[in-house]
């Protein structure tokens, strides 16, 4: 017969167990709710669609009319398209030749010129509007391509161009001059890295700096450096939020191997406030600033534009406040709060985003314009968060070292990007730049409306994208029509315009007429024709029955 002391034992560890497991299950349960219902929030999810979509293309019958318009209006598009080709062969031939004779060695270019529109399109487009990949001069606002076309420049370089190319030109002659003495030494250090450090402590309000080779390794050692403290294993990133291209902070598609100790959860939400409050294996939680423009959705770019259910929803107010919530929650968990404004920084206020909304983080990240135009990531956190061994463990180490970390010409061209930006008059640019750039923004979204045009842009100050206001599967031929009036885009096209702080008012305005006349060509070539039972929900039921009709062949 069994002891009664045993059958309690076994009763006691099963309400145990089962207790465990439901907490498990609760934490569990919550941590699934935080994520966003989008793609975007399930990286899993996202890979295996991926994984399911076939190639399919439009031959020349089908690529007018693949959302059921008439044969006249695709006809009218076919006359149109053909038309806007004779310009780009004409009008961009040297640079296109040299782009595509470049593209059979350099895969960066077969990516990019692979994926400026959805794929269904893309080997038409490829064929009769390439676009030229070269540039050989910059002045003002402006860049010169091969065959002397002069384009307003609205790509900024990736974000690096914040007050013009004459700027960076000038910080980097200047910085080639001082550091000719030294040349390429590397290890020892330039003199001038003393006086960049004590800048950067006194924009970041932080205590320390390390310096790296690129923002995506200045985003590595950040978090490395948090878990290292912290003892604990995941990191926090949201939805839609880019920081590189590394494997932890890019957990869906675009990565081979998914990281298992990354959460990916929504932007501006309570329920992940709540997972924050509740877990304990949390390190750090990155926030990419740029995400208030959009919120929970991926970087934009015209490969996706697939209907018109792109937007933005940028209030100021709304995401100050949730990054106090933030704020305060990592503070009681201790978290490790890390801004990455590899992107943004200096481009919205001198002291970059912690000025701009308000909120002090734990660590900061820069690059990008950092260092006068060349290449640079920089780390600034508080002194415990910065250090890299154990004074009672010295062989315990959190190990971080590049070749060309601190290199002279990049420390002395950030010594002249940062003397200027401490130049009282030369910080006048940022008076008034929201209020500037908003203005800019509605003017142009009334001249669109005015004239019936289902276009609009949204911006958060100087970064600005184009959204669309009726259905349609062919927005993303705007890029090529906005190009052919000389405005320069980066290769996501309309998803994103970037422009430096140095336009002016005369300067905006041209580039408000050639907008407006790229959108009126297209209208009138007759890509945004639509009827009643066009809608972006029916638009994207089309596309899933191709796609199956595609698999089952």
């Amino acid at each position: 017969m069994d002891s009664p002391f045993l059958i309690l034992a076994v009763a006691a560890a099963a309400v145990v167990i089962t207790a465990a497991l439901f907490l498990k299950l609760r934490a569990r349960l919550a941590l699934s709710r935080a994520k966003h219902r989008s793609l975007t929030g399930h990286s899993k999810m996202s890979r295996l669609v991926a994984r399911l979509i076939p190639f399919y293309e439009f031959d020349i019958n089908d690529f007018f009319r693949s959302d059921g318009a008439s044969s006249a209006v695709a006809t009218q598009r076919q006359d149109g398209f053909f038309r806007l080709a004779q310009i780009y062969q004409d009008r961009f031939k040297r640079s296109r030749q040299m782009t595509l004779q470049a593209a059979t060695q350099i895969s960066d270019l077969q990516f990019t010129d692979a994926y400026r529109v959805p794929f269904q399109y893309s080997r038409l487009v490829r064929e009769h509007l390439g676009a030229g990949a070269f540039v050989q001069s910059s002045s003002g606002v402006t860049v010169t391509d091969l065959d002397g076309n002069v384009a307003y420049d609205l790509t900024g370089s990736y974000g690096v161009n914040i007050f013009g190319n004459d700027f960076y030109k000038q910080c980097i002659a200047r910085a080639e001059a001082r550091a000719q003495a030294l040349g390429p030494v590397l290890g020892p250090y330039h003199p001038v890295i003393t006086d960049n450090v004590a800048r950067l402590c006194q924009i970041s309000q932080l205590d320390e700096v390390s310096f790296h080779m690129s923002g995506t390794e200045a985003v590595m050692q950040a978090v490395r450096l948090a878990r290292y403290h912290t003892g604990r294993s995941h990191l926090v990133r949201f939805a839609g939020a880019y920081h590189g291209w590394w494997g932890d902070v890019q957990p869906g598609i675009g990565n081979p191997i998914s990281p298992h100790e990354t959460y990916t959860l929504a932007d501006m939400s309570e329920r992940t406030l709540h997972v924050l409050r509740t877990r304990h294996d949390i390190a750090c939680v990155l926030v990419n600033p740029l995400q208030a423009l959009h919120p929970n959705g991926n970087a934009p770019a015209d490969s996706a534009l697939v209907d018109s259910s792109r937007s933005s929803h940028y209030d100021r107010a709304a995401y100050t406040e949730w990054l106090k919530q933030l704020r305060e929650v990592c503070t009681t968990r201790n978290i490790v709060l890390i801004f990455d404004e590899v992107f943004v920084g200096f481009r919205l206020a001198a002291g970059g985003a912690q000025e701009y909304f308000g909120v002090r983080a734990d660590m900061v990240t820069y690059g990008k314009s950092l260092a006068g135009g060349l290449p640079v990531g920089a780390v600034c956190g508080r002194k415990e968060l910065m250090r890299r061994y154990r004074d009672d463990h010295p062989v315990d180490v959190c190990f971080a070292r590049g070749t060309f970390n601190s290199h002279p010409y990049v420390m002395t061209a950030m010594d002249e990007f940062l003397t200027r930006l401490a130049d009282p008059a030369f910080r006048t640019v940022y008076d008034g730049l929201d209020e500037r750039w908003n203005a800019r923004a509605r003017q142009l979204n009334e001249r669109l409306a005015a004239l019936e045009l289902p276009v609009r842009v949204s911006n958060l100050s100087s970064i600005w994208m184009v959204h669309y206001t009726e259905p349609s599967r062919y927005n993303w031929m705007l890029q090529y029509y906005l190009r052919a009036e000389q405005l320069a885009l980066s290769w996501v096209g309309t998803g994103r315009l970037i422009f430096s702080l140095n336009y002016t008012d005369a300067d905006f305005a041209e580039i408000m007429n050639r907008f407006v006349a790229a959108a009126q060509h297209m209208k009138q070539d007759g890509w945004w024709w639509r009827d009643a039972g066009l809608t972006n929900k029916a638009i994207r039921r089309q596309i899933l029955k191709e796609m199956v009709t595609r698999r089952s062949r």
